[in-house]
């Protein structure tokens, strides 16, 4: 099949014009769908999930032992989710707009052990993988006390193992970070956006750090080509990973609890609107995912990408997915918002998610800064320009996306703000975000 051109595809997607100005723009997706409907494409289920929230939990002893800082958690790593009213009341002035509803804030960016949503999937996934392994060999037991998976002899099991895996930065931190507490040898290769910070903590914790100086694409093939020719090394799949994708769609059942505890109702008549950044889109498509199995219809999913790389919105809207990338339009995939720094969206994320996804919006670098300042300002929360993609999502709606839902539901709505990096930030490289605002 011969692909489109460039020319064909401006005339049958007016919007693409708007991508290559790099204007911040919208797009609320028509066909999106009741869940009954779009689950089948997921080819996942409520059991899965269930499934990795229980592994999880065999995991919690040992991960209490390596990361004490979960230990107030029992074990899981999970984040807060606080309102935030000086800010809402900040962007009503800013955006000179009145927000109907609560603005809240998930911060996923104050994860344990590696301060990021990656935190959900990338660890889970590595626990998978060494699960599957010692049970294979004979060294582990599903009703073992999974603490001992941190003495001497499971990590010299590990060790004569390999993980490798593509990254921006903030995956390879939470794969790197996991695996090597386990035993693992990791290799973690970084794309030119990588921020260095990133590149010397992992190597603090032993962690072989391979650099690019290119694009987020290339990391990942290289990371692919290194694995295919060890048969004893694992290497994750930010792309097309089922695991990374079921260990970030458990936190919708553990949202669904938070809520429950602060009392907060959802419902057809106080509907949930959450608003994600979205990189390759694993993170925000498993989330998703989580969301709409501890929901239902009456949550609500808007992605949110710079507007030097909006691969997903790209990938959805022409109904390639994966098939076409921001270079092929002339876009240079280079931003500020280094974890969303993606040229390609996941082509298993796009096909199996575009029915339940509502909509999709792009910001610029400049607007990613003056929100990261404003937070700081208003709520004294530090986060990553990435993580603030999503600060914008309840004043983007368009009047056609505002009419699908009554004034009452507006009023009644909780608008939920994912925050998904930022809380290890060194504090000189935030002084470097909040100084470019002067």
């Amino acid at each position: 099949m011969t692909a489109p051109t460039l020319p064909h595809l401006l005339s049958r997607f007016p919007l693409l014009h708007d991508l290559i100005a790099l204007r911040e723009t919208q797009w609320f997706n028509p066909a999106v769908t009741p869940l009954a409907e779009g689950l089948p494409w997921v080819g996942l289920t409520q059991q899965d999930v269930e499934d990795a929230e229980a592994r999880l939990q065999r995991f919690a002893p040992w991960i209490m032992h390596v990361f004490p800082e979960t230990v107030p958690s029992g074990g899981m790593i999970e984040s807060p989710c606080i309102a935030i009213p000086a800010m809402q009341s900040a962007l009503q002035a800013h955006f000179a707009h009145p927000l109907p509803g609560k603005l809240w804030l998930k911060k996923d960016s104050h994860l344990p052990v590696s301060g990021s949503i990656k935190a959900r999937g990338g660890i889970y996934e590595v626990l998978c993988h060494a699960e599957k392994l010692a049970l294979s060999a004979g060294l582990l037991q599903i009703t073992d006390d999974y603490r001992q998976l941190a003495d001497e002899p499971f990590r010299q099991f590990f060790s004569t193992r390999r993980i490798a895996v593509g990254s921006t930065g903030n995956l390879g931190l939470s794969i790197g970070i996991a695996s090597a507490k386990l035993g693992f040898q990791v290799s973690v290769h970084m794309s030119a956006d990588a921020r260095e910070w990133k590149k010397a903590l992992l190597r603090a914790h032993g962690v072989t750090v391979v650099e690019y100086a290119e694009d987020y694409s290339v990391a990942v093939e290289q990371g692919r080509r290194e694995a295919a020719q060890d048969p004893h090394c694992f290497f994750i799949d930010d792309e097309n990973s089922r695991n990374l994708f079921l260990g970030y769609a458990v936190a919708g059942v553990r949202l669904k609890r938070q809520f429950t505890d602060a009392g907060i109702t959802v419902d057809a008549r106080h509907p949930l609107f959450v608003y994600l950044p979205c990189g390759v889109g694993g993170g925000p498509g498993g989330v998703t995912f989580g969301l709409k199995l501890a929901f239902g219809d009456d949550v609500h999913c808007i992605f949110a990408e710079p507007t030097h790389s909006p691969c997903m919105l790209l990938g959805v809207h022409t109904g390639l997915h994966d098939g076409i990338a921001v270079q092929d339009l002339g876009i240079d995939n280079q931003t500020a918002a280094d974890g969303l720094a993606v040229g390609r969206a996941s082509g298993f994320v796009g096909r199996a998610m575009e029915r339940l996804i509502d909509g999709y919006y792009t910001l610029s670098d400049d607007t990613l800064f003056t929100l990261l300042g404003m937070l700081n300002q208003q709520e004294n929360i530090a986060l990553e320009p990435s993580a603030l993609a999503s600060m914008a999502g309840p004043w983007r709606w368009d009047e056609a996306y505002r009419s699908r839902f009554s004034e009452q539901a507006q009023r009644n709505a909780t608008h939920l703000v994912w925050a998904t990096g930022g809380g290890m930030v060194p504090h000189d490289e935030m002084a470097k975000y909040l100084a470019r605002l002067r």
